[in-house]
């Protein structure tokens, strides 16, 4: 398919181009929205041209049929293809000038091909015990359906208009008397704000104390990895802290100078332990004392096994602790609800920051979520969480006790995790890593959870070798599958 003469010249500053060929690519391209239905011919057409352009199969400079010729060579009518050109033109991916043709803009320049798929990816392994996920399957797919249901027969059609960013006031309503009663928080409805979840409570935090002059928080070593990338964004620096037996050690974290610190008091996260109360309450003096903030990240406190869960550590001193939680491992990481209450002191600048960021959370989900707490639809899911993880937890303790005799389990009955510690001679734990990955499992250990900077530690060449085992999304057959396939891994290793 070539370009037709039209009988007048170009542009003088085009007179040297010459009419293109068009190419079979794109003649495949042109041809296949010629055969869309009729209703949808025109937009195909003008999406065909489009996607020819970006690609370069169009580069710029190039005449194009007339459309005359085009219509005729595709078999529709002239008047698509004039629409579709002045369309085209009009968003600058065309320009046509009286007499001389329709040529390919110079704006549009071609993509570039994608160098690498940026989508994030499941580990491939044939027993996953990386932690942090909850079992999916048994998210509550009737309930919530028909809460949606529900919400969407008698959600007033004002609630559909730019929401409060603090949140529904119906939502915060439930889930105050939820958090009073359940963790023990202080919970005034007037001071919860509703997130997409920890990191987003975490990233308004991070903000609101960069702005009021406090440019380091200390966080947990060893902890989440993920803060060392996320409160940069925030203009805040990291400052590892270690822990000990008991919790954040108060020692380096007074020598550290900082004023604000990131903790997981009920159950922390990698270790495993629960604070004891005389930490939570030195930790409490020393946020008086260096008039900062403590942000609790209750990440999964409603899932103690062996008595009641304690209660946060916010119900102490709501005027220094900031306290955040979701649903992620109650019912989907992918709701993104969560929440994050605040010292009143700080209410303003975190609302007014939470405006700016996202305007509010999505309204349907607040009401959706708002009923499942109003019926007891959230109460019945927790019980039913706690008694699953209960048993796999169950399972997973025993077939390390099988197939790694004199292997120890540490930190609390709770949460979705384990750490186990073999006995010796299983390491180092490069060598132990490598045999269980040739074998199908995927596992970290607590070296893994270290942060950038901090000071001498547990290392990857130790002898023992301490596991940080997630099991919360295992079926107990997997887990004593996984177990296994680890322990046939490195079997013969011990000396």
């Amino acid at each position: 398919m070539t370009s037709s003469p039209s009988g007048a010249a170009g542009p003088s500053s085009e007179s040297t181009a010459s009419p293109a060929v068009v190419s079979a690519p794109a003649r495949e391209l042109l041809l296949a929205a010629a055969s869309a239905p009729a209703r949808a011919r025109g937009r195909s057409l003008q999406a065909a041209l489009r996607e020819a352009v970006r690609s370069g199969q169009f580069t710029p400079g190039t005449r194009l049929p007339s459309s005359r010729d085009l219509a005729a060579d595709l078999g529709v009518s002239r008047g698509l293809v004039t629409e579709a050109y002045e369309q085209l033109t009009a968003e600058g991916y065309l320009r046509a000038g009286r007499g001389a043709g329709t040529w390919v803009g110079d704006a549009v320049r071609a993509a570039r091909p994608r160098a690498r798929d940026l989508a994030p990816r499941s580990s491939d392994a044939h027993v996953g015990f990386v932690p942090g996920t909850p079992d999916l399957s048994l998210f509550p797919r009737a309930a919530w359906a028909a809460a949606q249901r529900a919400v969407l027969a008698e959600l007033p059609h004002q609630d559909l208009g730019y929401p409060d960013p603090r949140g529904l006031p119906r939502l915060r309503t439930a889930l105050a008397g939820l958090l009073a009663r359940r963790r023990g928080v202080v919970a005034d409805p007037e001071l919860l704000v509703i997130v997409s979840g920890v990191t987003q409570a975490t990233t308004l935090l991070g903000h609101v104390l960069h702005a009021r002059g406090i440019d380091a928080v200390g966080v947990e070593d060893p902890g989440s990895p993920h803060l060392d990338a996320l409160y940069p964004t925030t203009g805040v620096t990291v400052v590892p802290v270690p822990t000990d037996d008991e919790g954040l050690a108060l020692g380096p974290l007074r020598a550290s100078g900082v004023r604000a610190v990131l903790t997981t008091p009920s159950h922390h996260f990698p270790t495993g332990i629960a604070y004891s109360a005389r930490r939570r309450a030195e930790l409490l003096d020393w946020a008086r004392s260096v008039d900062g903030l403590v942000l609790e990240d209750d990440y999964d406190g409603d899932f103690r096994y062996d008595r009641a869960p304690v209660g946060a550590l916010q119900g102490l001193d709501p005027a220094r602790v900031a306290y955040a939680g979701s649903v992620s491992k109650s019912l989907a990481p992918g709701l993104r609800l969560g929440w994050l209450l605040v010292p009143e002191a700080l209410a303003e600048d975190v609302v007014r920051r939470k405006r700016t960021m996202d305007l509010g959370h999505p309204t349907l989900d607040q009401a959706v979520f708002a009923r499942f707490l109003e019926h007891g639809d959230y109460d019945r899911q927790l019980r039913r969480c706690r008694q699953a993880y209960r048993e796999r937890r169950d399972a997973l303790v025993a077939a390390l006790a099988e197939h790694f005799p004199g292997a120890e389990v540490t930190g609390i009955a709770a949460g979705l995790h384990v750490i186990a510690a073999l006995p010796e001679g299983y390491g180092p734990e490069e060598r132990f890593l490598a045999r269980v990955a040739a074998a199908g499992v995927a596992v970290r250990t607590l070296s893994a959870y270290r942060h950038q900077g901090a000071g001498a530690g547990p290392s990857g060449d130790m002898p023992v070798v301490r596991l940080v085992l997630g099991y919360a999304h295992l079926p107990p057959s997997r887990i004593r599958e996984g177990v296994r396939l680890m322990a046939e891994a490195v079997r013969g290793t011990p000396s």
